[in-house]
């Protein structure tokens, strides 16, 4: 421990102050942030980094380290004093060494501005260290959730014997915030259930929020509900008090059945005498005056800015920085040995941490043959996740509760689910807690697997925080959503999503793909697990649709380009009416599409499973799917408007929802809301002859 002589007491302070200054500067400069909770938590990340964490400054992307949560994420400058006083190394996007500092002096500097690496709420992929992207309060407690979930999958499935390759913490830094917000307590239910010794919380309870005091809004009994999630809890008393923390982590480490929560009293802005437990703390600069009477108080230079006193990277060095490395070259020596034991575990080891997918992983994905009755797409892709799972072992996931409708349990040999007494279990249950799974597959993510969590497309809502968040990380979290539209029928408008397709497709950087028959599901399913670094919605019906005779029409591997021609005008014929359509309503297409060439009318039928997909191909390839000269369009989907205006023009025909559904049959759904084949051949008819009429062919 660092704190055994008067010199490294004198040595711990100063380092704990350079924290506080250096955060205090930074919001001061920038005019902009929080430090008031990095003034009052700095003896509390300073205690865990220096004296407990594993963690290698020189190596960290090493796989066995610790991880460390800022799930209070606008305290980011805590983060980056330490990234920066550890002497944490930059790494680039491909895991390469860059030479330089994770965090700069230079890089602190410019807290809060345009291209820095330090924004205002730590973002994963911008700055080397941050283990993910916080900020929305709760979220960072679910991802952590994820990876301790993730660090016991990995000791099943790698781990063998004494060659233990495997077997990190992960610590979570979190507060009054974070504790109100619903995600931590499913969290915390799923993490108490499962028993994940392995996480420690601690809870910065300075009971200040934005507004005031926090009893303006909450009085719970933290630690009383925590023992409820089956948790250990601890309490310390005073922030600054370093023995009490220090007996509190080693209490909180010993433990072997269950998560720790440690409470920890502090006051926020401590060190700034005028700003004690006020929201300014909170949320603004200090001002300049105040700044300096803090920095009178800790007995530093008032007029200097970000001084880092001689000592205080050194102190580090010796500490949390002499650890790592000796950790990490132990670690290094056993996985060289494990890695000559057990070849194939060691390379699934790699694979998965560099994101690769396994030799030969969709070589059993089924070809579906055609079939006019059909097959649901959630049942299709029950199939190709089940052909896929056993070539990807690490692969894993589940549903909120719902599982036997999403048809996403694994049912091969030793698929298992995963419980406290079965950790090498694949199957996950998350419960009814599906803002919680979104952020936990976060989590699993970020620590190498490849998750899926599903539940009905319309408790999407219920995700949207942690869907965002994936694609702001650039993870590749897959989303697998059935009951994708009014085919939900008898339930209503309760659980028949209309905007939820329009409000994923709006995410930048989230791929959405709503495939039309079995073969279409395959093929999505081809396309989200080759995407490393972007995570991927499945939306599929709970209602059977016709698979379509691949030889009559296109293949279906036109999904990797996102549209294509499913079904076209003779060879030589310029089409006179486009019929675009995405899921269940391609079939409708399909069938108006037969009628119109049986009346000798060419006609296109383009399959639209992702527009996102489509929207990145070259416009050559494009205009060829949707020529420009062709202005009679028509579009269906069982789906609210927004967004196809773009591809049918103004002008084009759009038979889509303007309403939330009725409680009915779906036959009778389909009719009342015109989703049927007549309905199409109709509306390509009028299409036809408006442009006719207008003169524009």
């Amino acid at each position: 421990m660092s704190q055994g002589t008067p010199q490294a007491k004198d040595l711990d302070r100063l380092t704990i102050d350079t924290i506080r200054t250096l955060s205090m500067d930074a919001v001061q400069k920038a005019n902009s942030g929080h430090p008031g909770t990095p003034m009052a938590l700095a003896p509390v990340a300073f205690h865990l980094w220096q004296n407990h964490l594993r963690y290698d400054p020189d190596a960290p992307l090493w796989p066995n380290r610790d991880r460390f949560v800022l799930s209070v994420g606008h305290a980011s400058m805590l983060l980056y004093s330490l990234l920066h006083l550890a002497g944490v190394k930059e790494f680039d996007q491909d895991g390469k060494p860059t030479g330089k500092p994770a965090v700069s002096l230079d890089d602190i500097e410019h807290f809060r501005q345009l291209d820095s690496k330090t924004p205002g709420h730590p973002e994963y992929r911008m700055t080397t260290g941050v283990e993910t992207t916080t900020g929305p309060l709760g979220q960072g407690l679910g991802n952590s959730v994820g990876m301790a979930m993730a660090a016991r999958w990995k000791e099943a499935h790698f781990n063998k014997g004494k060659d233990a390759i495997f077997d990190y913490r992960v610590y979570a830094l979190c507060g009054d915030g974070d504790m109100m917000e619903g995600v931590s307590h499913e969290a915390a239910s799923l993490a108490g259930h499962l028993k994940l010794s392995n996480l420690i919380w601690i809870y910065d309870s300075n009971r200040v929020t934005i507004e005031g005091h926090t009893d303006l809004a909450y009085s719970d009994d933290v630690e009383a509900r925590f023992h409820g999630y089956n948790w250990h809890t601890l309490h310390v008393d005073d922030a600054n008090d370093a023995q009490a923390l220090e007996d509190a982590i080693n209490k909180a480490k010993s433990h072997t059945d269950k998560p720790t929560l440690i409470v920890v009293k502090s006051i926020i802005g401590w060190g700034a005498p005028n700003k004690q437990d006020t929201s300014s703390a909170h949320g603004e600069a200090l001002g300049e005056e105040e700044v300096k009477l803090a920095k009178k108080f800790y007995g530093w230079p008032e007029d200097k800015q970000f001084y880092v006193p001689d000592g205080v990277m050194q102190h580090f060095a010796d500490g949390m920085g002499a650890r790592g490395k000796k950790l990490h070259a132990e670690w290094k020596q056993r996985f060289d040995a494990y890695e000559k034991a057990n070849p194939e575990l060691a390379k699934e080891a790699w694979q998965m941490l560099e994101s690769k997918l396994p030799d030969n992983w969709d070589a059993d994905i089924p070809t579906f043959e055609a079939d006019a009755k059909g097959i649901a797409t959630r049942d299709s892709s029950g199939k190709v996740l089940n052909a896929i799972a056993p070539r990807l072992p690490w692969l894993i996931g589940g549903a909120a509760d719902l599982s036997p409708s999403t048809k996403t349990n694994l049912k091969f040999e030793g698929a298992g689910s995963f419980e406290h007494d079965s950790y090498g279990g694949r199957n996950l249950h998350f419960g009814i807690r599906e803002h919680g799974m979104g952020a936990v597959c976060n989590g699993l993510a970020l620590s190498g697997l490849r998750p899926y969590g599903s539940t009905f497309l319309i408790f999407s809502d219920y995700m949207k925080p942690p869907i965002r968040l994936s694609a702001i990380m650039e993870v590749p979290v897959i989303y697998v959503f059935t009951h994708d539209s009014i085919g939900v029928g008898e339930d209503g408008p309760t659980h028949q999503p209309i905007e939820q397709l329009a409000s994923l497709r709006g995410v930048p950087g989230l791929c959405t793909l709503r495939p039309a028959d079995a073969n279409e599901v395959a093929e999505v399913w081809r396309v989200a697990l080759t995407h490393s670094k972007e995570p991927s919605c499945i939306v599929l019906t709970r209602q059977a649709l016709p698979t379509f005779d691949r030889k009559k029409y296109a293949s279906a591997d036109g999904v990797k380009r996102g549209a294509y021609v499913l079904a076209d005008a003779d060879s030589g014929k310029k089409p006179e009416v486009l019929l675009l359509a995405t899921g269940s309503e391609v079939s409708l297409c399909v069938e108006a599409y037969e009628k119109l060439k049986g009346e000798g009318i060419a006609a296109r039928v383009v399959s639209m499973p992702s527009w996102d997909i489509f929207e990145k191909q070259d416009q050559a390839y494009k205009d060829s799917v949707l020529p420009p000269d062709v202005n009679a369009r028509v579009c269906v989907e069982q789906a609210a408007t927004l967004g196809w205006d773009r591809y049918v023009g103004r002008l084009g025909s759009q038979i889509v929802m303007h309403t939330f559904g009725a409680s009915a049959p779906l036959k009778a759904l389909k009719t009342k809301f015109g989703f049927t084949p007549e309905a199409v051949y109709d509306a390509a008819k009028k299409q036809i002859e408006r442009v006719k009429s207008n003169g524009k062919e």
